[in-house]
């Protein structure tokens, strides 16, 4: 096109001014999220003696400038102004003791009424200081979309699948995800990418010159079913049944259905011939005629998505008794006789129906659909540049994911008169104004406008910046038809539970699972997973494959189901194929192992290379996702199990507890000497915590990593490690005692539920938000997973109570 060379120069040219708009009210990168100046302050508050007095007691011996352990030092909390300021810090160490893991069991114990006096304390301080200060629902940096986010809205936006993005360079990560604002920058290789994509993604939209319209035919002695005494001739014979064809449908449209065919009778009824698609009805016809030559053809005028249709012709009206004719399956149609030419023809009460071809052509408007979806918002019977304006309104409205103000709308329809004018199509215009509008900033970046950039208060977002926030939480993608009229009539606030729900409901919201959830899991991994072939010679792709594939539908069954969240840790189903069934020793669809006792009821057999759901015995090895292969593989070393990886895992993505990093220059274990060898990876590990640089974090992984001993480093069962039995027991901080994963499960649900719930919460509201949780977000976490837990830790109650929180309804102002 004439034009293409001009592209980078007409993007650039659009995009200095729109970003520079555009992006004048988003906070600065590098701006840290401070609290409003609250009206109020607590000052000298008695609470905070409490405090002191108990850190002093039971926790300044080690935490001390001297000491240091854990690179904490708590001597400095000693009035109100401190502990206020080192929440962080405080609220951490209140955490440590309330889980008995601190003071350490060398060190006195508090008294129970010390620990409940300062923990209501602390959470009383900061209760009120929120209280007096107000609400604070953060900045979110201005986001780019990412290359998921990228994909997904280039396709609702213009109902093509094209995965542009997946050449753009990888996104960074941010607090365990890819879209967080502070991370997702801009190279000037991607803005590069973005160009190119722009002008690509343009031409496949629009088209200049359609193609002719397509045809697809297959003849009569080629459908289906086939056989080996199918007649030669062009017309195929049915005197009972259906001859059939598929074809592949590439775009969606009108196509017409043809066939032509004609009939023999003996018994003077006219033969039916009725016309399937995916062996449903159509329309039914009456045919006549004696010969080839009296042939007639019939049609059907249908609307088609794109995929594969099965298209039939069939006999409506058999002769009774008859037969289907013998296609080379050892049977014979009754009443049928051959002619020299080995046609069939009809004996007495015999009808046959003679079909040469089915034939399917279209669509017989062969633009693509996103441009027939682009050129919909424009009235065909208006001039040329009223149809302009109406299909900027439309697109723009919908890229940028609010109503457009005139000038940007002007300044498309000029460029689109400047193409035209060059002596190009106006489709062409159409082309360079997609163009500018897929590099412009408007839509690259999630931008939330703002009129009152200075103002410390917290507002809430405009009806459209919230439609954006949820569709981007829940699809990654933009906000749909709905949403947006629901923006424009002021009525999505109000509507909000509603919404969130019908957005669960849709496949859109698979996103959670595929990208929330394994980068929540940290799934991801799996990929690159690579264990020792000599000691596990049974793990390959497809076994790898299998793993995700268990978890992702486990997943996505909690999400579909509504079922509560609890059940991500123990749960009593699970889906399997052959290939992992025969991994995990099950051997039915109702959990039965190798060792089944008789008398126990017996499933369905697992089907070779598909999935099905799997009922899992209560209290059984399997359950949730900490016993799934997936799980277990990343949380493993290539030749062995790694308990501290494994108990690391459960606290940092299932407790919210992170351990702190290891101390540096501790030695690793001796994976390879022969003294190691002589060892069970338990006593090896105890010899590790004798270090005591190691023993206080090793204290709080190592039992929960023990638990799933009983799993290999790829998953299977076992209950030997080497020449040791294995042990699978453990203590935890608090007294807890298991034997094996499947106790551990049932204590982290029933003592643990609340801290998972937490836990679950901050890393979907960090997900929802595009950015790091602070101080002042513990008020909405602490919300919303009290609502969660009264509606028995239903999903969608989760998310609901996320999209209602004011940190992602409402906004504030840059502060000093």
């Amino acid at each position: 096109m004439m034009f293409g060379g001009l592209t980078l120069a007409l993007a650039v040219a659009l995009l200095v001014p729109l970003s520079m708009q555009s992006t004048s009210s988003a906070a600065p990168a590098t701006a840290a999220p401070v609290s409003p100046t609250p009206a109020k302050a607590l000052v000298n508050d008695p609470r905070a003696k409490t405090v002191t007095a108990f850190l002093n007691t039971h926790c300044v011996s080690c935490h001390n400038p001297e000491k240091k352990k854990a690179d904490l030092v708590l001597h400095t909390y000693a009035d109100t102004s401190s502990i206020l300021k080192g929440r962080k810090v405080v609220q951490h160490a209140l955490a440590m003791v309330k889980s008995g893991e601190m003071p350490p069991d060398s060190k006195p114990q508090p008294k129970v009424e010390e620990i409940e006096a300062f923990a209501a304390a602390v959470n009383g301080m900061y209760a009120d200081d929120d209280r007096l200060a107000g609400p604070n629902p953060g900045r979110v940096t201005v986001r780019r979309l990412n290359k998921n986010e990228y994909n997904n809205t280039v396709s609702d936006l213009l109902g093509m699948e094209f995965l542009a993005a997946d050449d753009f360079p990888a996104d960074d990560i941010g607090h365990g995800f890819d879209n967080i604002g502070d991370v997702l920058t801009l190279s000037p290789v991607l803005m590069e990418r973005y160009l190119a994509a722009a002008e690509v993604i343009s031409q496949k939209a629009i088209v200049l010159e359609p193609p002719k319209v397509g045809e697809r035919w297959q003849g009569g002695r080629y459908l289906e079913p086939a056989g080996r005494r199918v007649p030669t001739t062009k017309f195929r014979p049915v005197t009972k049944g259906a001859v059939n064809t598929p074809f592949r449908l590439s775009n969606d449209g009108d196509y017409v259905f043809r066939t032509r065919v004609y009939a023999r009778t003996t018994d003077g009824e006219p033969v039916k011939a009725t016309l399937l698609l995916d062996g449903k009805e159509l329309s039914t016809h009456e045919v006549t005629g004696k010969d080839e030559k009296s042939a007639k053809i019939i049609e059907h005028r249908l609307h088609l998505e794109p995929r594969e249709y099965r298209f039939a012709v069939q006999i409506a009206n058999p002769s009774p008794g008859a037969e289907e004719l013998d296609i080379g399956n050892g049977r014979s149609a009754r009443g049928k006789i051959e002619d020299k030419s080995g046609e069939a023809r009809p004996a007495d009460g015999v009808r046959v129906l003679y079909v040469e071809f089915i034939n399917v052509n279209g669509p017989e408007d062969t633009r693509p659909s996103s441009h027939r979806r682009l050129i919909a918002a424009a009235d065909p019977k208006a001039p040329k540049a009223t149809q302009t304006r109406q299909i900027m309104e439309r697109l723009t409205l919908r890229a940028y994911r609010r109503p457009p103000t005139k000038d940007e709308v002007d300044r498309l329809c000029k460029l689109v008169e400047q193409t035209e004018a060059a002596g190009e199509k106006w489709e062409a215009g159409l082309q360079m104004a997609l163009q500018a509008v897929l590099v412009s900033p408007k839509f690259l970046f999630r931008l939330e406008l703002d009129d009152r950039p200075e103002a410390a208060e917290p507002r809430p977002l405009d009806e459209f910046q919230l439609a954006s926030r949820l569709s981007y939480f829940v699809w990654a993608s933009m906000p749909d038809d709905e949403l947006l009229d629901l923006a424009a009539k002021k009525q999505l606030t109000p509507n909000l539970d509603a919404q969130v729900r019908r957005m669960l409901k849709s496949p859109r919201a698979q996103t959670l699972v595929d990208n929330f959830a394994m980068q929540w899991l940290q799934l991801k991994r799996l990929k690159t997973f690579s264990p020792d072939p000599n000691l596990f010679p049974k793990f390959d792709e497809t076994l790898r494959n299998s793993m995700q594939q268990e978890t992702e539908l486990f997943l996505t069954a909690i999400l579909q189901e509504d079922r509560s969240i609890l059940d991500l840790i123990d749960a009593d189903f699970t889906f399997l194929n052959d290939r992992l069934a025969a991994h995990y020793g099950i051997t039915d669809t109702l959990g039965n192992g190798w060792d089944k006792k008789p008398g126990q009821p017996r499933g369905e057999r697992i089907p070779y290379g598909r999935f099905v759901r799997v009922s899992l015995p209560k209290g059984g090895a399997r359950g949730g996702l900490l016993t799934q292969a997936s799980i277990l593989a990343v949380t493993s070393n290539p030749s062995r199990t790694s308990p501290v990886k494994r108990g690391k895992w459960v606290l940092e993505q299932i407790l919210g507890a992170p351990p702190p990093p290891a101390p540096p220059n501790v030695p690793e274990l001796e994976a390879t000497s022969e003294k190691a060898h002589a060892k069970s990876l338990r006593q090896q590990m105890e010899q590790h915590r004798e270090n005591p640089a190691c023993a206080n974090c090793h204290a709080k992984m190592d039992p929960i990593g023990f638990a799933f001993e009983n799993f290999d480093a790829v998953g299977a069962y076992r209950w030997k490690d080497g020449n040791s039995d294995i042990d699978a027991s453990g203590v935890l901080p608090d007294g807890s005692s298991f034997k094996g994963a499947a106790e551990l499960r049932s204590i982290l649900v029933q003592k643990r539920a609340d801290q998972f719930t937490k836990c679950v919460t901050e890393k979907l509201m960090i997900y929802a938000l595009g950015r790091g949780l602070e101080y002042y977000d513990d008020g909405a976490v602490t919300k919303v997973t009290k609502a969660v837990a009264a509606d028995n830790h239903k999903l969608s109650r989760l998310v609901i109570e996320i999209v209602k929180c004011e940190p992602f309804r409402m906004r504030r102002g840059l502060q000093d």
